[in-house]
């Protein structure tokens, strides 16, 4: 099962599995207070693609295509398998940074994953 949480909002025990799905680490947020079990800045999008959304809504549709096609371009669709894997036995909560709680990376990457589950 996969849920979307942002990194500021309180660990909770329910959340399962927890990965921070952003490139950078969040302000001003401590690494014990996160309680992470993974860090994957390796599938987060491109400073490029992030600059050019800059969470405008406008471009969300856009964004969610070029996300999709950076993660095929740079092979980490295969990485992926794994997170898929691990939320079919159980919960993971994909951890985001941004204050636009329905359109970031972790939506993106929740439907992406969800397709290949």
């Amino acid at each position: 099962m996969l849920r979307i949480k942002r990194v500021y909002d309180p660990p909770d025990p329910s959340d399962g599995y927890r990965v921070l799905v952003d490139r950078l680490w969040p302000r001003g947020l401590a690494k014990e207070k996160a309680q992470l079990d993974d860090w994957r800045p390796d599938i987060a999008p491109t400073r490029t693609l992030r600059v050019w959304f800059a969470h405008d809504p406008q471009k969300w549709k856009e964004f969610r295509v070029r996300y999709r096609n950076e993660l095929d371009a740079s092979g980490r669709m295969a990485d992926l398998a794994n997170l898929a894997a691990r939320a079919r036995k159980g919960r993971v909560t994909l951890l985001f940074g941004a204050r636009d709680r329905q359109r970031n990376n972790a939506v993106a990457l929740k439907e992406i994953l969800e397709e290949r589950m």
